[in-house]
């Protein structure tokens, strides 16, 4: 297991969190375009490398249910963050209450997000997990100033949101090992979970934010690099993606 992964999904989002304290300006026009370009890439190498993967096994008939399933799951998980995990930045006015099912909603959404990464053709995958939980771990950094929590607060909840994605990979690794209760068997059908998720915070970054279904240039140009990095890293590394 590399710590190198750990350590890029873990600072991502505690970096992203942590700007909060360091951001003197509005810099809403730059996380968007960060979320178009880790929209673009999260959603290309989902179609290139996780679908197929999960639908290689013996099991690849019921797949597709469990990318329904998935896909779900994130409608119901966006109830409770209120879209924190597209960047969304919601007022809570003057309530020092602590937001508990923005809070839970995005740690598992974040624990979900770490288990593709078990494998080793996902490297890849990395890059894109990692841009998106920065401008995620920002607004909720953002919320948790809202809701008037000190620094030393908002830095260890943002820590443990940091912290979701790498537990999800050591989870992820133990499952597809069996060495952590010995369900490698159904591996496959939590990929497919993942899967439904990634396609639905994918497509709703890249899509809910055009006024009238129009893009603009630069959000276009960020999109275009998202998906050409990924497929790059594709047909660099294609021949070890054979099954």
């Amino acid at each position: 297991m590399e710590i190198w992964k750990l350590l890029i999904l873990f600072f991502s989002a505690f970096l992203g969190g942590s700007a909060i304290f360091m951001v003197k300006s509005d810099k809403s026009q730059l996380l968007k375009l960060i979320l178009s370009f880790s929209g673009a890439y999260l959603f290309a190498i989902t179609v290139l490398h996780l679908i197929p993967e999960a639908y290689s096994g013996p099991d690849h008939a019921q797949i597709g249910i469990f990318i329904l399933v998935g896909f779900l799951f994130q409608i119901l998980l966006e109830q409770f963050s209120e879209g924190v995990e597209h960047g969304h930045i919601h007022k809570h006015g003057d309530s020092k209450a602590f937001p508990y099912g923005i809070m839970i909603s995005l740690c598992l959404h974040a624990f979900l997000e770490g288990m593709p990464l078990a494998k080793d053709q996902h490297n890849a995958l990395i890059f894109g997990i990692s841009l998106h939980h920065i401008p995620a771990a920002f607004a909720l950094a953002s919320i948790l100033m809202q809701s008037h929590f000190k620094r030393n607060s908002v830095l260890f909840y943002i820590s443990i949101f940091a912290i979701m994605a790498p537990f999800g990979f050591y989870v992820s690794y133990g499952l597809s090992n069996g060495t952590i209760g010995g369900v490698e068997d159904y591996f496959n059908k939590i990929m497919g979970i993942v899967i439904g998720i990634f396609l639905h915070i994918s497509t709703t970054i890249l899509f809910e934010s055009s006024v009238d279904h129009k893009v603009s240039k630069r959000k276009m140009i960020a999109v275009l690099c998202g998906v050409g990095i990924a497929l790059l890293g594709y047909f660099m590394t294609g021949q070890t993606h054979q099954h």
